[in-house]
């Protein structure tokens, strides 16, 4: 007896399977890299992607693969991370904390529109930069891009700031332990400053437990606190673009008003804030949640033109400085402040 599978869907797998398995591949050569030489797994995932761009092009057999994993994959991954927030989590960092941190997304973004004009880019690429700096880097960025009207230049803004994200992200691990230092900041302040400004988790991670095992936890903990903001403000750009009539639209309908993926986030949160999800299974989430994210931007470098990166410009770089530089130093005062 033999099971009945349906033709269009066994051919539709094997139409994405050659661009699936590209995007796995580079990931799993940037994790190498990472593991033996240091460097940045989304980074090298990013770099290499981009050098392989000519398999994305139209009519290749790895483009139709490439562009459902640079889509439904990320989604997969941002969905995940949901698994790793609680209530709990959240209430054990004490409210003075916690609200430095919102008031830092919050004001980092509103920063990122404020300053955006001045280098004649519009409200989406502030959007695109100011959450990305603000909540999770790279992960954020996907998230807020599938939110945002789509335009010709939307593929090249994600790239860039996924990289430029990455980028200052390592350089922030290497030195704001230093200034945790200078500012003269305790253990547990040190784990809030690094938390409340470092973009990507695993430079969080890294920056933290360098200086000290409780630095290292408090840091992972204020840093899941911004993740656990990335659903509210996802919700809240996609309002506002509703309201401005400029979503996009799909067979003549508006698209809904969370997208699937930040929903999915939102139950599992949920889910784990019930006690629901055992440790192992959450630790494991939060791994599957790591790969698709690698595997995902492995996807969007590959679609990317090189090209293209070069046409972002300086500005575009001073502006996610400036909004990292910003961060910082509204975090270390607040902390300052809050002594």
């Amino acid at each position: 007896m033999t099971a009945n599978v349906d033709p269009s869907r066994s051919d539709k797998l094997r139409e994405l399977f050659p661009g699936l398995a590209v995007s796995v591949l580079v990931a799993a050569t940037a994790q190498f890299l990472s593991e033996h030489y240091g460097a940045p797994a989304m980074l090298m995932a990013l770099l290499l992607g981009l050098a392989l761009n000519f398999l994305a092009d139209e009519g290749s057999r790895t483009a139709p693969g490439i562009g459902f994993t640079a889509r439904t994959v990320l989604r997969l991954g941002v969905a995940l991370l949901g698994a790793r927030i609680s209530v709990e989590m959240l209430a054990g960092l004490g409210g003075a904390a916690i609200a430095l941190v919102v008031a830092g997304v919050v004001l980092t973004i509103l920063f990122a529109l404020a300053v955006t004009r001045l280098i004649g880019r519009d409200w989406r690429f502030a959007l695109l930069t100011g959450g990305a700096v603000a909540i999770c880097g790279a992960s954020a960025a996907m998230a807020i891009a599938a939110v945002l009207p789509r335009h010709e230049k939307s593929e090249r803004d994600l790239v860039f700031t996924v990289l430029a994200v990455t980028v200052l992200s390592t350089v922030a691990m290497v030195i704001y332990p230093m200034l945790a230092q200078v500012f003269g900041l305790d253990a547990r302040d040190a784990g809030v400053f690094l938390g409340g400004t470092i973009h990507d988790v695993a430079q969080v991670v890294g920056a933290g437990f360098s200086i000290s095992p409780e630095a290292g936890e408090t840091a992972t903990l204020v840093k899941l606190i911004r993740v656990s903001m990335l659903a509210p403000v996802v919700l809240m750009f996609s309002l506002a673009i509703r309201a401005r009539g400029l979503a996009d639209q799909v067979e003549g309908q508006r698209p809904p008003l969370l997208p699937g993926f930040v929903l999915g986030f939102l139950v599992l949160a949920a889910v784990n804030s019930a006690g629901l999800i055992p440790v192992w299974l959450a630790d494991a989430a939060g791994a599957l949640s790591r790969w698709a994210l690698l595997v995902a931007i492995a996807a969007v470098g590959i679609k990317t033109e090189l090209g293209r990166m070069l046409d972002v410009g300086a500005g575009a770089m001073v502006l996610l400085l400036a909004q990292t530089v910003f961060l910082g130093a509204f975090v270390v005062t607040g902390l300052h402040w809050l002594q």
